[in-house]
């Protein structure tokens, strides 16, 4: 027993500090989401989420069949690619906000963006990896929060909280996929240490392999897309709400309520599908909060 509390009191600094980063990413995608223009014309158009959901399944499948038949080194290369291509159009309109020179702008985020992809290539300590993170999962957040309406990020989520569900505790693909990002050091999770000399360069084991021999793990991890997609949430009602803050940080506390649940379950040692509570509490703080502040659901274009 006196075990258990110990190893129970050695993560609760590292949930606070993972819950952090909703916080910290959520923070930011607000704060830039004025200097990025919308992804799509008609933020209230169904295909959109078609668009989306679409282009996740098929590079989860890329991604599965070349870490399967081909050399996993190829998929590296293609996510920092992404990554990198992700960054510049972030810090292009970050800078330029800054400079108001549109080729020194574009010069200086070319140069930020390869000097990104460089760290994350040369030295992928779980510190790079994080921010990284915060960059791209921010602008990420911010780019697609101001694209889409209220009511198709919410249709959005739930389409994906099912997928979460189906792709970890039916189809189990989400756990290859899991084990292949760690592998290869990509950042496209978020990484906290559960001890000060953890490194995750030198982490040999696969998941897959700590959870046959029910081996604790040294470190929390979470993927990107499940900070990512509550979060965008966060910023639609901000964006289509007049006077919508209260609710855009209800959102952001019903995401918070959604991950202490989830983490729950985590400190068991077992992987868990973070987005039907990550996803649900940040759904459930929307439609609370709507009702408290304005007395309907507002931002949907139809009333309840």
């Amino acid at each position: 027993m006196t075990e258990e509390k110990e190893s129970l009191r050695k993560m609760i600094f590292p949930v606070f500090l993972m819950g952090c980063f909703f916080v910290v990413i959520d923070g930011f995608g607000l704060l830039m989401k004025n200097f990025f223009q919308p992804t799509f014309e008609d933020a209230g158009n169904p295909v959109n989420i078609v668009y989306i959901f679409v282009i996740i399944i098929v590079m989860t499948v890329i991604i599965l069949i070349i870490a399967r038949y081909w050399k996993k080194q190829v998929i590296k290369v293609i996510i920092l690619g992404a990554i990198g291509y992700t960054a510049f159009f972030i810090f292009w309109p970050l800078i330029f906000s800054v400079l108001s020179n549109d080729l020194a702008s574009f010069i200086l985020a070319v140069v930020f963006a390869v000097v990104l992809v460089i760290a994350l290539y040369k030295y992928p300590e779980w510190y790079v990896i994080d921010v990284c993170g915060v960059i791209v999962g921010a602008g990420a957040i911010a780019i697609f929060g101001i694209s889409l309406s209220v009511l198709l990020v919410i249709i959005l989520l739930v389409v994906l909280a099912v997928y979460d569900a189906i792709s970890v505790y039916k189809t189990k693909h989400m756990i290859d996929l899991a084990d292949t990002v760690m592998d290869l050091k990509l950042p496209v999770l978020l990484v906290v240490p559960k001890i000060w000399k953890y490194s995750l360069i030198k982490e040999t084991k696969s998941l897959k392999e700590k959870l046959k021999d029910n081996e604790e793990r040294d470190a929390f991890f979470m993927g990107l897309g499940d900070i990512v997609m509550p979060g965008m949430l966060v910023v639609a009602v901000y964006q289509n709400i007049p006077n919508g803050l209260p609710v855009a940080l209800s959102v952001l506390a019903g995401t918070l309520v959604g991950f202490l649940v989830l983490m729950t379950f985590v400190i068991k040692g077992k992987p868990q599908a973070g987005l039907p509570l990550l996803c649900g509490g940040a759904i459930l703080g929307y439609l609370i909060s709507s009702y408290v502040f304005f007395g309907s659901l507002v931002g949907l274009g139809i009333s309840f």
